[in-house]
């Protein structure tokens, strides 16, 4: 399986964040690699997913060993975006013994967090079966967040607001620090009329106050079943409603079949466990 409409990430986007990422991990000398390998030693490195997975991450850590030794030899058998089986070899890597081994761990921490991410991802758009959107949250790892979301996509999910400046989403501390629903919205309409206004609620009554006050879409925030159910079936044709909070693999059938616009989910990138992937050395 691989999501037709995804598409890979710009290498420009995490470049720099593997080579702040190995000298994290160096910090100067791997003094056991150092110490026990010859420096004209070679090995070849077969990267291997333990588990089932959707793989998420293989171009950072195969740019993790590139790092370490430019002439590294690389040949891939899978692509981010596919579905693998339990112990699928993913990738196999080429060249200095030395490099092979300093790189390893950075590589396998990049492509187990994304992999893990894209996994649970599918999981949740596999149980939605095309009724509705997942999309993920700002809820990401800081200065990981273009990784992060990029294995949401990965996994077939859609990426929410990249950053502050990609749209209005007034939530409850906007509301009491404005006042009002009403009084929030109307200034984030002076501000921008092009921006779409996004409003979280809490209650039927703020969704009320939402779709009233020229909302373009509301976000029911840890609405019960009953509570989603009502405002769907009220308002469905008024504005795009958006269900968050406690969303998870036991409920969100029962969520999409109540027919939301979107369902987004902080776990996704939150609490997904990281996928058990190996790296196997050989001389």
């Amino acid at each position: 399986m691989t999501v037709d409409s995804f598409r890979g990430i710009d290498p420009r986007s995490y470049t720099e964040l593997v080579r702040l990422a190995l000298a994290e991990d160096g910090r100067g000398c791997d003094v056991t690699t150092k110490a026990t390998i010859a420096p004209e030693q070679r090995a070849k490195g077969i990267i291997r997913s333990k588990s089932e997975c959707v793989l998420a991450g293989l171009d950072v850590a195969l740019e993790t060993f590139e790092q370490v030794d430019p002439g590294v030899v690389v040949t891939r058998l899978h692509e981010d975006g596919d579905w693998c089986c339990a112990l699928e070899v993913v990738a196999c890597v080429e060249g200095s013994a030395a490099g092979l081994l300093s790189a390893e761990r950075t590589a396998l921490n990049f492509v187990q967090r994304l992999s893990g991410i894209a996994t649970l991802t599918h999981r949740f758009v596999a149980a939605v079966d095309g009724r509705t959107r997942i999309l993920d949250t700002r809820k990401t790892t800081p200065t990981l967040r273009s990784l992060e979301k990029y294995a949401v996509r990965a996994g077939g999910g859609e990426n929410h607001r990249f950053a502050l400046d990609d749209g209005v989403l007034i939530k409850d501390n906007h509301v009491r620090v404005v006042g009002s629903i009403s009084l929030a919205v109307a200034k984030a309409r002076s501000f921008n009329h092009n921006l779409e206004v996004v409003v979280e609620v809490s209650s039927l009554e703020e969704l009320n106050d939402a779709i009233e006050a020229g909302a373009s879409r509301v976000l029911l925030d840890n609405f019960s079943i009953d509570d989603c159910g009502r405002a769907i079936v009220t308002y469905r044709d008024r504005v795009k409603i958006e269900v968050s909070g406690g969303v998870t693999l036991d409920n969100v059938e029962a969520i999409a079949a109540l027919g939301p616009d979107y369902i987004s989910i902080g776990a996704l990138t939150h609490s997904a466990p990281a996928i058990d992937i190996s790296f196997d050395v050989s001389v």
